[in-house]
């Protein structure tokens, strides 16, 4: 396959300031995926573009909804909620945690989040069944798998995933849809692509033996460096931050466990 060489854009995404560089950047990942797609011969449609606006303000947010955006991602529960209250005039805007969730903030992703994609402890698991339950709402989450086997990486281990799933249907107000996963950081796309050939095999063995209730249609792998590669093995949801909104001055190692790599 002819995938682009991976992270060749690291390093080149100026800022989108614009809705006109919003609506460049977002065709130009859009026709990645398309690409992607093509190569593997798949539907467009069935890859849901995720922006990612952890560390960018109200202001570049809103310019990137008027480009069309309609859901984004953050890591930190706190900025997600922050910007809920600031944009919530918004009524179709959709907010999706996708970083790791201490249980003392379960109450913040209760209350505003669409969508959980880093569930990987049973007590956050019942801290946000119990939140919910108060707000009388469900949520959709994802399972987060460390298919890198970093001990800097946040996530269940493989063989953990099947007893972890067995034990979510006790949480009524969780909907589980699928698995999520960060690849290893590499310049060399075959270490990527084992990853996320990883997840999707452990999915589609975990599918034919998953409870009532449990639904793993769901692959939500690939970030701005690798998403057409975590296209070409079945990503669902692709995470895309700095293609879209251009380089983020924060460093990534506020977002990671201690000692993690950047991405």
């Amino acid at each position: 396959m002819n995938t682009p060489t991976l992270h060749e854009h690291h390093g080149r995404w100026p800022q989108a300031t614009t809705l006109d560089d919003f609506r460049h950047n977002l065709a130009a990942v859009r026709a990645r995926i398309a690409a992607a797609c093509q190569r593997v011969g798949r539907d467009p449609a069935s890859v849901r573009l995720l922006p990612v606006s952890k560390t960018k303000g109200e202001a570049t947010i809103r310019l990137a909804y008027a480009a069309g955006c309609r859901e984004f991602g953050e890591n930190k529960p706190q900025e997600a909620y922050r910007k809920w209250e600031a944009m919530a005039d918004l009524t179709d805007l959709r907010w999706s945690v996708i970083g790791h969730l201490q249980t003392n903030k379960a109450k913040l992703v209760a209350r505003c989040a669409a969508e959980f994609q880093a569930l990987d402890s049973l007590r956050v698991a019942e801290a946000l069944d119990r939140r919910l339950q108060a707000e009388g709402r469900a949520l959709d989450v994802l399972v987060q798998v460390n298919t890198s086997g970093e001990a800097s990486k946040y996530g269940l281990s493989p063989a953990d995933a099947a007893a972890f799933l067995h034990a979510l249907p006790a949480f009524a107000a969780l909907r589980v849809r699928g698995l999520m996963t960060l690849a290893i950081l590499s310049a060399e796309p075959a270490r990527v692509r084992r990853c996320f050939v990883l997840l999707r095999d452990l999915r589609d063995r975990l599918r034919a033996a998953a409870p009532d209730g449990i639904a793993l249609d769901e692959l939500s792998m690939g970030m701005s460096g690798d998403y057409e590669i975590a296209i070409e093995e079945g990503a669902t949801v692709v995470r895309v931050g700095q293609a879209i909104f251009g380089a983020r001055a924060t460093p990534d190692s506020d977002y990671w466990p201690a000692g993690a790599e950047p991405r």
